[in-house]
C-alpha cells in the first residue's frame, strides 16, 4: 500500500524582488514509489517546482512536506538531476558516481565499491575507469543518473535530463530509465516538454499553466507495467498524449507567436 511521500500545499513561489508569482496555488500530492512527469508550455514553472521542491528556492507561501517533514533546505533525502551532467572532467565514471558519497564522509575506497552495483544496473560497469571526455551524451548521462542515486534519495528530481539527446538514444534512456526506476522503486518528479515522453515514463503526468504556474490538470496514465517501447504506437497512448495536447497547446502556441513577434 503507498502512501503520500511529498505533499504541496497552496505553493507559490516568487523570485526576489519580484511582485509577481511563478508558481501560484500549486496543490499536489505524490505517493512513495509514484513516477510522476510534469509538463507545461514556456514559463510555467516547471524547473521552478522542481527547485521548491528539492530546497533550492523557498515557496513565498504554503508548504512542500516530503517525508513528514517541511522543507526547508537541500538534503541528501532528495536527489536532483539537471540538465547538464556537470561531470567532475579529471574524475573516472566509478569516481564520479562515488562522489556524493566521498562528500558525505565516506572514504574513496569504500565510495567505489558502494558505485559498483550502480554501474552494473546502468549499464556502466565497462566504463568504470574511462573518463567523461571519452563518453558519448548518453553515457555521460547514465552517469548523472547513477550519481544521483548513490545518496540513496528517497525523491529524485530529474530536470529535462535528456533533452540534449538525440532521437533514438533519447528513447533507450528512457526504457533504460523504467528499468531503473523498477528496481529501485524511488519516487521521480520528471521535467519534460516531450508529451510522449512524458506519458511513457508516468504514473500521472502534472500539467501547468503558464504566468503564473498552476496545475491545469492531472492526468493518471493507466497504462500496464513494466512498459516497452512499442506501447507508444497504441491507440490508447496516442489519445492519452492528444488530450494533454488539447490542454496547453494554446498557451504553446501563443508564446510561439510572441517569440517569433
Amino acid at each position: 500500500m503507498t502512501h503520500a511521500l511529498l505533499d504541496l500545499r497552496d505553493v507559490c513561489v516568487r523570485f526576489p524582488g519580484s511582485g509577481t508569482n511563478v508558481l501560484q496555488d500549486i496543490n499536489l500530492t505524490i505517493d512513495d514509489g509514484e513516477f510522476v512527469t510534469v509538463v507545461g508550455p514556456s514559463g510555467s514553472g516547471k524547473t521552478t517546482l522542481l527547485r521548491v521542491i528539492h530546497g533550492l528556492l523557498p515557496a513565498a507561501a504554503g508548504t512542500v512536506i516530503a517525508s513528514g517533514r517541511e522543507v526547508r533546505r537541500p538534503t541528501r533525502e532528495r536527489g536532483f538531476v539537471f540538465q547538464s551532467d556537470s561531470l567532475l572532467p579529471w574524475r573516472s565514471v566509478q569516481d564520479n558516481v562515488g562522489y556524493p558519497l566521498e562528500l558525505q564522509g565516506v572514504r574513496r575506497a569504500a565510495a567505489r565499491r558502494r558505485a559498483a552495483p550502480l554501474l552494473a544496473m546502468t549499464g556502466l560497469a565497462d566504463a568504470a575507469e574511462k573518463y567523461p571526455a571519452q563518453l558519448s551524451g548518453g553515457m555521460r548521462q547514465r552517469v548523472n543518473v547513477a550519481r544521483a542515486l548513490a545518496s540513496d534519495p528517497e525523491i529524485l528530481m530529474m530536470d529535462e535530463p535528456f533533452a540534449a539527446l538525440d532521437a533514438q538514444t533519447r528513447e533507450v534512456l528512457q526504457a533504460e530509465l523504467l528499468s531503473i526506476w523498477q528496481q529501485r522503486r524511488k519516487t521521480v518528479v520528471f521535467v519534460t516538454h516531450q508529451l510522449d515522453e512524458a506519458v511513457y515514463l508516468a504514473d500521472k503526468v502534472v500539467v501547468l499553466s503558464a504566468n503564473p504556474g498552476q496545475v491545469r490538470e492531472i492526468v493518471p496514465v493507466h497504462l500496464p507495467r513494466p512498459r516497452s517501447l512499442d506501447v507508444k504506437h497504441t491507440l490508447e497512448f496516442t489519445q492519452i498524449v492528444d488530450s494533454i495536447w488539447q490542454l496547453i497547446k494554446d498557451e504553446v502556441l501563443l508564446g510561439q507567436r510572441v517569440h517569433d513577434a
